[in-house]
């Protein structure tokens, strides 16, 4: 069937450019591209680099648009050379949105709904793919880009794109109703300290305390939900390390952006298709300890590999930093201490809470709040143990008293009184903090 034929079953109206969800547009790009497909030299598309391929591509929409007899306006021709563009060398209708450096996720839920976030805030767009075997199409293509693949099979799939954006993917029979996309965005410009001040985020006085437990190797530990902003918090403290370190990272998903000269990165491989080749995070640790760090980053600290960072942190790899998964710093020495219960060593609950208390310092609860905010909610110092419990000091904590009329969370940061022991360690590495900065009338908004 020629594209004309094809045409002649589809609406006639041809939509205004951009609205991607039209259904006579969405006809006409995807036998457009059934057209091109028919028509061009694949094999020796491989050859040319993209600069020439658009090129080849542009020549050829033209050549079919008047072989046609298609009526299409300037704007609309551009339009639709963009999409096929997009279909033949990028992922499609996604390619927009990893184009628009507002959008933190993309979150795919099936073939008619995208939904993106912003400034932490999920909104729905009106990107739609053609149907589900489209979106099939374009989660392969990310996939055996890393040499994985996606099937009944193996209907669930993690991936990174080319820039770093880390990639989930499930599709049926595990998705009820059809595949399932999810893109976590790779920051192409980290946040710095001055843009979290700007957010307000966290504050002055927690700044210039975070900066002397970096200079000061205090091991610390940084707790958050889902999206809370660690990762951004954890390349924001690792800026505090000074240049003349040598520093290990390991991550499943290379993330972190250290601007120091002497970075390390190590990133987990998962199995192959036979089920064979995995490099877990453990051994990624264990083998960091063989490679003389100063420091030691753990992306993210999941499973039995806690044992491993605990005893690192021990044994004179000093000033290390980790992120996990929990809501409350309490929850968090909680998790770690199940964690370490993962490692297959028989310790007491008494034990393991020591190797705790003997690693770790300081732990960070971030938090996204209602409105999309993230900020630095608490900062407390383990103290020590009584008995068979951890003890912590809240140094610093932000406090929610409300929310505006246009759902904007209110409240302030202040400081809790306590003079934290760490600052004798500080004065010792010669960054010492002025005891006003534990002020608690200090109310910041």
């Amino acid at each position: 069937m020629t594209m004309r034929e094809r045409l002649a079953n589809s609406p006639a109206a041809l939509p205004a450019a951009g609205k991607i969800a039209d259904n006579s547009y969405r006809n006409l790009k995807k036998d457009m591209h059934i057209t091109i497909l028919e028509r061009i030299d694949l094999e020796r598309l491989q050859r040319l680099s993209p600069e020439q391929i658009k090129q080849e591509l542009a020549i050829l929409v033209e050549r079919i648009i008047h072989e046609e007899n298609i009526i299409l306006n300037q704007s609309e021709r551009h339009s639709l050379l963009l999409d096929i563009q997009y279909e033949m060398l990028g992922f499609g209708p996604l390619e927009p949105l990893l184009g628009d450096a507002s959008i933190s996720d993309i979150l795919v839920n099936t073939a008619s709904k995208v939904y993106v976030e912003r400034n932490g805030m999920l909104e729905l767009t009106d990107v739609t793919f053609h149907d589900n075997g489209h979106l099939m199409k374009i989660i392969d293509k990310i996939v055996s880009r890393v040499g994985r693949r996606v099937d009944e099979s193996s209907p669930m799939v993690d991936a990174r794109l080319p820039d770093g954006s880390r990639v989930n993917a499930i599709i049926p029979p595990l998705a009820v109703d059809g595949p399932l996309l999810s893109i976590r965005r790779f920051a192409v410009q980290p946040l710095t300290i001055d843009n979290l001040l700007e957010r307000k985020s966290l504050t002055p006085p927690m700044v210039q305390l975070l900066s002397a437990l970096g200079h000061a190797k205090i091991n610390m530990l940084i707790s958050g939900g889902t999206g809370s902003g660690k990762t951004t918090l954890l390349n924001v403290i690792s800026g505090f390390i000074p240049a003349n370190e040598r520093i290990v990272t390991i991550e499943d998903a290379a993330e972190l952006q250290l601007r120091q000269p002497h970075v390390v990165r190590l990133e987990t491989r998962p199995p192959n298709i036979e089920g064979k080749g995995e490099v877990t995070q453990r051994a990624l640790v264990r083998n960091a300890l063989r490679m003389r760090p100063d420091r030691i980053i753990l992306g993210e600290v999941r499973g039995p590999e806690a044992l491993d960072m605990l005893q690192a942190m021990n044994t004179g790899h000093e000033g290390s930093l980790a992120t996990i998964h929990a809501n409350t710093p309490r929850d968090a020495l909680a998790r770690l201490e199940n964690m370490v219960g993962m490692a297959g060593v028989t310790l007491t609950a008494r034990a393991t809470r020591q190797q705790i208390v003997s690693a770790i310092t300081v732990v960070l609860q971030v938090s996204r709040l209602t409105d999309g905010a993230r900020k630095l909610v608490s900062l407390q110092e383990i103290t020590g143990m009584e008995g068979d419990s951890i003890t912590m000091n809240e140094v610093f904590s932000f406090r929610q008293t409300g929310v505006d009329a246009n759902g904007k969370v209110l409240g302030h940061f202040f400081a809790s009184g306590v003079r934290p022991a760490f600052t004798d360690r500080l004065r010792t590495f010669g960054v010492p903090v002025p005891d006003a900065l534990f002020d608690p009338s200090r109310i910041f908004e």
